[in-house]
């Protein structure tokens, strides 16, 4: 059997939409899909990633300031899986009951909070704040997508494009220049602090722009005549797969630029180098993504990013500092897989209502998962005062990934 046209065009309007149901939005919601709305959409996906990606670069100096252990530095990079995984059931909520322009205003004035909150004290100030603003983004991580649907139905495909760029663009600044800050103010709390700024621009767009917006309801489907999912063998296949390259990710954008600084980089260099590995994602996503998506089978293009990025990994494991543009450069392809990750849980999927099904489980146990990654590997680290027994962590999980990725990619359904 072959993929049919229904799942294609599923692929192609819902590839980076994480919906957990039917969205509904009042007709003037369309007549907002102007200039401003596009800003404010582009200025908000620029702050979905350095909030995370900035902490990276300056883990150990905040560890050294703070006398914080690196199984410390694990729990704050395991923050953000974790909130993404909760997000999905207060953001439905949050857009049925102040509408959604003012549900994503909410979401950013909590990410402010928690941006400030984070370099005012000590270890656990620092947790709690970036709990909070982790949580701001969270929330945003599901609502914009329901905007580009809503707003842009004609141009779905563009959108969505222009978003995941600017989300990739933001995950690039966060780690390349808050280096930089760091120099230039003399320190990492101003440095982590600054980045509220950006998200201060995008709130004054929202108040403009998210006026035409109505309100939004977004309903979970229920188990469906195929029944729970959670009884499906193809939809945990889908969820480990997901999970697995979500776990990687977050272990990546948390502590490769320690392990790179621990072996001679340089902190600006090592951001520099994170900021590449987000990049690199661009153009798989706008050009590997539908390609694949128009395969009987995804199974050969997630095996063949896996390769390239396991070898990197394997550098990494063997001498991180012996060529770490090598490194980055095949461990960013390696996680590239992440769009093609979204486009298996659309085209495993016969409608809409299987492919959200799907979506939410994939997604809230897969980030589930992830946020374990993080913690493990600092952990690890911190028991052993090396970075082999984490690397040889993420080899294991690696080959998990390919191997539920080959079979999530073959053509079938849930």
């Amino acid at each position: 059997m072959t993929c049919d046209s229904r799942a294609v065009d599923q692929y192609e309007h819902d590839l980076e939409l994480e919906l957990d149901g039917a969205v509904e939005l009042r007709p003037g919601a369309i007549a907002a899909g102007g200039a401003l709305l596009t800003v404010a959409v582009v200025l908000t996906a620029l702050n979905l990633r350095p909030a995370i990606t900035s902490v990276g670069p300056l883990l150990g100096e905040m560890r050294g300031a703070l006398g914080a252990s690196a199984t410390w530095a694990g729990v704050l990079t395991t923050l953000p899986g974790l909130c993404f995984a909760a997000a999905g059931l207060t953001a439905p909520w949050l857009a049925r009951r102040f509408g959604l322009g003012r549900a994503i205003s909410v979401a950013l004035v909590t990410l402010i909070v928690g941006l400030v909150v984070r370099v005012l004290d000590g270890p656990f100030v620092v947790l709690s704040g970036t709990l909070v603003a982790t949580a701001g983004i969270a929330l945003i991580n599901v609502l914009i997508p329901v905007v580009i649907k809503g707003s842009f139905p004609a141009q779905v495909g563009l959108m969505t494009g222009v978003y995941t760029a600017a989300l990739q663009g933001g995950g690039a600044l966060g780690s390349a220049v808050t280096p930089v800050l760091d120099d230039v103010f003399g320190g990492w709390r101003s440095a982590l602090g600054g980045w509220a700024l950006l998200a201060v621009l995008a709130l004054a767009a929202w108040l403009l722009a998210g006026r035409g917006l109505g309100r939004v309801t977004v309903e979970t489907p229920a188990a469906g005549k195929g029944g729970s999912l959670l009884r499906n063998r193809l939809a945990w296949t889908v969820t480990l797969f997901f999970g697995c390259q979500a776990f990687l990710a977050y272990v990546v954008m948390g502590w490769l630029p320690e392990v790179f600084i621990d072996n001679g980089v340089s902190k600006g260099n090592a951001g520099l180098l994170l900021g590449l590995i987000s990049l690199i994602a661009v153009p798989i996503s706008l050009f590997v993504s539908p390609m694949a998506a128009r395969s009987n089978s995804q199974s050969g293009w997630i095996v063949g990013l896996g390769v390239l990025g396991i070898t990197g990994v394997a550098g990494l494991l063997i001498d991180p500092g012996f060529a770490p543009l090598l490194w980055s450069v095949l461990v960013g392809l390696g996680m590239s897989v992440f769009s093609l990750a979204l486009t298996v849980i659309a085209l495993r999927a016969r409608n809409p209502e299987d492919t959200a099904r799907l979506s939410g489980m994939a997604q809230g146990l897969g980030y589930l998962l992830a946020g374990v990654g993080p913690f493990l590997f600092g952990l690890l680290h911190d028991v052993t005062g090396g970075w082999t027994l984490p690397w040889a962590m993420v080899l294991g999980v690696y080959l998990v990934q390919m191997v539920m990725g080959a079979l999530a990619g073959r053509n079938r359904y849930v």
